[in-house]
Order: structure tokens, then C-alpha cells, then sequence
């Protein structure tokens, strides 16, 4: 076995998967396949789901049922609601509040005292209640933080549009609706990404399903993982303040020795193809909106980067301003990015207990050697 040190695990090979394949030098992603330029435009969020979970896309039948049973899961149990409204009501981090209430739904789920691995069926189910219980934790969060009551969910709006219903109290409108269900897919899986492999890690064990996805919510939550978006919209912000044009305060923060956030990836060496999409729809919501001022600051602080830095944005760097137009608060766009994800890490999970093997790294002692050990009393 080589004694090879690789910080980080960088390059390391640890699994195959069937799911999702990320071409770094290209610029290019793919889930079971497809191009995430076709999923985006074409597909509903529940499809890619579907696709993930079941490995090919559904037929209409199919989906019909599908999105049914999804859409009959949304709703939560009192007892994590009143959890929810404590932890809104004490001004808890959301991500923070969105893991402890995940875990929390493990006591209310009735294949929950059913951990055995290969049993595909009931992991689905759980699945599916995860993944259509999580928007409605947070827009309850969200609500009742602001004093206002939780909307309850409803069966006949698709997975984006509820969240939107939810969280706002009124049926958006189709932009929005499609324009946050693209979102949705173009977050929903990234090959072994940090909170992906930490779910993976945790199933190794052969824990059970509610168990890795809390860990890989708290794995996200992380400014260099998931949390880079909200800095992102902030930065835009600090321009948008500051009165100076955006490549000014670039320089200017860079002089100071601040990080541009948005910007780098630990796979794409060129811009990130969700980047270029959702760029697409913070341009558009602009324009509908008679205010492109946050696309236009994106752009040019992209193209500083891309000239001075030689590195391109990430999928962050145009999520934030595309929610921000939706009017979406900027402390929830990481639960956001984990309610979207929450569909790849599953699928993930499920591949792990299909040929596990517990994830056993190893790491190189350089700490003392031959110490002698001398009693308390004489110490």
C-alpha cells in the first residue's frame, strides 16, 4: 500500500458510481448520462430524482406516481414542528436547525426501525420522506422566525413550486416556479463532493439513512462547501454599498488579503457549468425586474478573475444572485442547496449499501516515538 500523503484525499479514487460524472477540464456534468444542460431546461426536479434514484428517466406514468407519493409525504409531524419553532423562535443557525430537525424525523418514520441496508424498498421510502419533508422545515423556520404561522404544504403544486408556496404563503409565478426548479437540478448531485462523502462515510458503518443525511447536512453547512453562496450575495451586497465599481473593490479587497468567494472548485479548472445556467436566469430575472445591477456586478468580477486570477466561478457564484431576485433570504440559500441535494445524497447512500465497504482511511503518525511513561505522582 503506498505511503503516498494526498491532503484532502485530492485524485484519490475510493468508489464507482453510476450517478452523476464531472469532466473538470471540459466543463462538463453529467447525472446517469445526461447532459445537466438538457436536465436543466427540460427536466422537473422530481424527474431527476426519479433518474437517480431508479437509474433511468421516468415515463409519464411513472412520474405521475412518483411525484404522488412525494408530494403525499410533505407534510410533518407536530413534534418536529414544535422543535422547529423553538429552535426559529432562540435564533438557531438554519443550517443548524435544519440538521437537528432532520435527524429528529427518524423518530417519526415508520421504516425507521427497519436499518437493514439491503432492503432497497424501504430505504426509498425514506427517502422520498426526507427529501419531501425538508422544504417544509424550512419554510416553516423561516416563518415562524419572522412571526408569522407555517403555511401547510400543498399536494398539487409540484417539489418547487410548494417550497415557494410555503415559505411566501402565495403560488408563484411560473418564472419563479421553473426558475427555482432549475436550481433544484442543477444542485441535486456532484459526484463525491465533501457532504456526499461524509453521507457515504456514515452508511459505510451501515447506519441508517436519517443518520447520513444529518451528517452530510452538518458537512454542507461549512463556508467551504455550501456556505460559499450566502458570502457571495453579501459580497455583491458590500459592492452594491460601497459606491465603488465592482473590479475597484476586488482589488481592494484582495489588497486587503480578503477571499473572493465564488470563485475555484476542487474538480472544474474551467467555468463550472451550472455556473454558465444559472448566469442565464440572474440576467433574466434582471431584465424582468428592470434591474440587471446584480448580474452586471457578477460579470465583471468574473471577468477580473478570469483575467487577473485566472480562475473561474463556481455554481455559487450566480446562485446567490438568482435567489436574491427571487427574494429568497440570504442565510437560507445553503438549506436551500442541502434541500436540493438531499436527492444525490440519497442515491448516494443507496449505492454505498448496494457494495459497502466501511470507508477505513488511514493517516501517517508523525507524533512522538518512545516516550516513557512516568507516574502522576512523580510528574
Amino acid at each position: 500500500m503506498s505511503d503516498e500523503l494526498k491532503k484532502g484525499l485530492e485524485g484519490v479514487l475510493v468508489a464507482e458510481s453510476g450517478l452523476s460524472h464531472i469532466d473538470g477540464d471540459e466543463g462538463r456534468l453529467v447525472y446517469r448520462g445526461y447532459a445537466i444542460e438538457d436536465l436543466a431546461r427540460e427536466a422537473s426536479y422530481e424527474e431527476v430524482l426519479y433518474l437517480l434514484w431508479h437509474g433511468h428517466l421516468p415515463d409519464a406514468g411513472e412520474l405521475a406516481t412518483f411525484a404522488d407519493e412525494m408530494a403525499a409525504e410533505r407534510e410533518v409531524d407536530d413534534g418536529v414542528l414544535a422543535t422547529v419553532r423553538e429552535l426559529a423562535e432562540q435564533d438557531e443557525d438554519p443550517m443548524a436547525a435544519l440538521r437537528t430537525a432532520v435527524s429528529m424525523l427518524s423518530a417519526y418514520d415508520p421504516d425507521d426501525s427497519d436499518h437493514a441496508p439491503d432492503d432497497r424498498e424501504a430505504n426509498l421510502r425514506k427517502g422520498r420522506r426526507l427529501t419531501a419533508k425538508i422544504p417544509t422545515i424550512l419554510a416553516a423556520y423561516n416563518r415562524i422566525r419572522n412571526g408569522q404561522e407555517p403555511v401547510a404544504p400543498r399536494e398539487d403544486l409540484d417539489h418547487a413550486a410548494n417550497f415557494l408556496y410555503m415559505l411566501n404563503g402565495e403560488e408563484p409565478d411560473d418564472v419563479l416556479a421553473e426558475t427555482f426548479d432549475m436550481a433544484l437540478v442543477l444542485h441535486a448531485d456532484h459526484g463525491l463532493n465533501a457532504s456526499t462523502f461524509a453521507a457515504m462515510v456514515t452508511s459505510s458503518t451501515l447506519a441508517d439513512l436519517h443518520s447520513a443525511v444529518t451528517s452530510a447536512i452538518g458537512t454542507l453547512s461549512g463556508g467551504l462547501h455550501g456556505g460559499a453562496n450566502q458570502n457571495v450575495m453579501r459580497m455583491l451586497k458590500e459592492v452594491d454599498d460601497s459606491d465603488k465599481e465592482p473590479v475597484t473593490w476586488v482589488e481592494d479587497a484582495l489588497d486587503e488579503g480578503r477571499r473572493v468567494p465564488g470563485f475555484g472548485h476542487r474538480v472544474y479548472n474551467v467555468k463550472d457549468p451550472r455556473a454558465k445556467i444559472l448566469g442565464e436566469e440572474s440576467e433574466a430575472l434582471g431584465e424582468a425586474a428592470g434591474d440587471t445591477k446584480w448580474y452586471e456586478y457578477s460579470v465583471a468580477i468574473e471577468e477580473y478573475m478570469a483575467e487577473e486570477k485566472g480562475i473561474a466561478p463556481n455554481v455559487d457564484f450566480y446562485s446567490a444572485s438568482t435567489y436574491y431576485q427571487m427574494g429568497i433570504p440570504i442565510d437560507i440559500y445553503t438549506p436551500i442547496f442541502a434541500m436540493s441535494r438531499a436527492g444525490g445524497w440519497i442515491a448516494h447512500v443507496l449505492e454505498q449499501y448496494e457494495d459497502n465497504r466501511l470507508i477505513r482511511p488511514r493517516a501517517r503518525y508523525v507524533g512522538a516515538e518512545s516516550e516513557e511513561f512516568v507516574p502522576v505522582d512523580e510528574r
